[in-house]
């Protein structure tokens, strides 16, 4: 299994959406860590949850039918449940700097957050928490973001279908693509269940290894011809993302917007949206060009953004590096792209 080196080439990023800022933390005491996506003008928003087994804060709000109708930023991180405590220090930033929705008592940041489990990974009582959000908010910028082993993608595993002992280092990636006008960024921690297939080539590039651990099993078919894969607790996966435009869109256009960004982790994850998964994808408008003229309509913009998605997931794991924590080496894409089998 080789991959191209040409694949990490310049890809776009999703802070190519004029409004739109992405800061990492890390935790330099474990893998684990946040990442936050700012949009300090505010930003209509949408959420789509297909995992079954997700971690999230303040989605419902963002149903077409509820109230808010803009948030001022979106919070990935790890460490599970208890990482959802992140979203506190980027509100408690954001409030410093009065960027929020008005209430009349004070200026009230809206940051929904989503989480994914990376515990395995050095000492779960280690994880992201108020501070951890502040520090990626300090942190953040309009320059392109770091992929890799950063931020919520600092944990990050793939490939865990037949036991974490044969998984493979996830991450996070980002891409953007432009079409008459408008672009689509897509910003994707990676710590799926499945392997991450190359969508061009429809083949696993991170995964679940052979027993020997020198090579990519292939999931699917692995499971196609009657493998058996570990018991699996519930939750204990996730693939986390924002997808942005520059587009003018409604709630409704964002909601749908999220649903059809699906399409690219479909193409880049196999198997994906399982029962121990809580992919979440949320979408963010920031408004800065209208839908009129010759401007891209919501199927093309449904297509940029699959693409943006399926693209980011991809480069998510051909920027991880492997790591080691106390006994538990995990190796990542580059490591067998370099092995002869």
């Amino acid at each position: 299994m080789s991959v191209p080196s040409s694949d990490l080439s310049p890809s776009g990023a999703i802070t190519d959406v004029a409004g739109i800022e992405v800061g990492h933390f890390s935790d330099t005491r474990r893998p684990t860590g946040c990442t936050v996506i700012l949009a300090r003008e505010g930003a209509v928003a949408g959420v789509d949850v297909r995992g079954a087994a997700p971690g999230t804060r303040e989605t419902d709000l963002l149903s077409p039918g509820n109230l808010v109708q803009q948030v001022h930023g979106i919070m990935l991180a790890g460490g599970s449940a208890w990482g959802l405590a992140a979203a506190e220090g980027a509100m408690r930033w954001l409030e410093e700097r009065n960027i929020g929705m008005d209430v009349r008592f004070g200026i009230l940041p809206i940051v929904p957050a989503a989480v994914l489990f990376d515990l395995p990974m050095g000492d779960a009582r280690i994880r992201p928490d108020a501070a951890s959000g502040y520090a990626a908010c300090e942190a953040a910028s309009d320059e392109a973001p770091a992929e890799g082993n950063v931020g919520a993608g600092s944990g990050a595993l793939v490939g865990k279908l037949f036991g974490v002992h044969r998984a493979m280092k996830g991450g996070i990636g980002t891409a953007s693509v432009t079409v008459g006008g408008v672009t689509v960024g897509a910003l994707i921690a990676v710590n799926a269940l499945g392997d991450v297939i190359d969508p061009d080539t429809a083949q696993p590039v991170a995964g679940a290894r052979t027993e020997d651990g020198l090579a990519l099993l292939d999931t699917r078919r692995a499971l196609l011809r009657g493998e058996q894969p570990k018991p699996l607790l519930a939750g204990t996966n996730t693939t986390l993302g924002v997808i942005a435009t520059d587009a003018v869109l409604t709630k409704v256009q964002a909601n749908r917007l999220a649903s059809v960004a699906h399409d690219g982790l479909a193409r880049a994850i196999n198997p994906v949206h399982t029962m121990s998964d809580g992919d979440t994808l949320f979408a963010l408008a920031t408004g800065r060009v209208p839908l009129e003229g010759n401007a891209p309509g919501m199927t093309v913009l449904g297509t940029m953004a699959a693409e943006a998605v399926a693209r980011a997931t991809l480069r998510a794991v051909l920027a991880a590096r492997s790591v080691t924590v106390g006994e538990m080496h995990v190796p990542c894409a580059a490591d067998l792209a370099t092995t002869k089998i």
